[in-house]
């Protein structure tokens, strides 16, 4: 923690006034990125995380995650807060198929079928994260992802104030993702998703009539 200190310190003189020339916002942003990443791998390694020493460093950071319990249901507080989250250093993030979003955390689920399952929240603005629940392989490869929650989503003719986009997970692996408008007091749409036998999110038929 100390040489985080000292290398942003370094960083502040050398923006000011110490340097040959002053940097770039883009040559800034890229040695905050560094140090970030540097943070993260100092962090993992006082929980004795090495992902450069291990063939498949996502099977070493998927094993460092805490567990989600079973059934999980949507509140302004889990998208805000993300209890149990752990931050995502870039050497796993790039397994991720993931574009845009920044300061990136995980956290897994139970395993269901064969199936290893994680949570992945991007802050796409300040302190608001979009959710993405993936499943992986036998050797912890992502195979699927699905969107849960994503705040650029929401309806132009709905007041994000009276609008939520919820989401549960039942302890039979069941993802209902339902749009509900506070103001008409009604659901706008409902899916359900299960995890077929080749470890994808499959879409439920609806058995009713609308």
């Amino acid at each position: 923690m100390r040489k985080i200190v000292g290398i942003l310190v370094l960083v502040a003189l050398i923006v000011s006034c110490g340097g040959r020339r002053q940097m770039s916002p883009e040559e800034l942003v890229h040695k905050l990125d560094s140090i970030k990443a540097l943070e993260i791998k100092e962090k993992l390694a006082l929980q004795g995380i090495d992902l450069a020493s291990s063939d498949n460093p996502f099977k070493v950071f998927f094993d460092s995650l805490s567990m989600q319990t079973l059934p999980l249901s949507y509140t302004e507080d889990y998208v805000h807060f993300l209890p149990g989250f752990q931050e995502v250093p870039a050497e796993i993030l790039s397994y991720m198929n993931l574009n845009g979003g920044e300061h990136p955390k995980a956290v897994s689920l139970p395993e269901s079928i064969g199936a290893r399952l994680m949570i992945l929240a991007v802050e796409e603005s300040a302190g608001a994260y979009s959710l993405w629940l993936y499943s992986l392989d036998n050797d912890y490869v992502p195979i699927d992802k699905l969107c849960l929650y994503a705040i650029e989503d929401k309806e132009d003719d709905i007041d994000p104030e009276e609008f939520i986009e919820y989401f549960s997970i039942t302890s039979d692996f069941e993802i209902h993702l339902i749009d509900y408008s506070k103001t008409r007091n009604e659901v706008n749409s409902e899916e359900v998703y299960y995890i077929d036998d080749s470890r994808k999110f499959a879409l439920r038929e609806s058995s009713g009539e609308n």
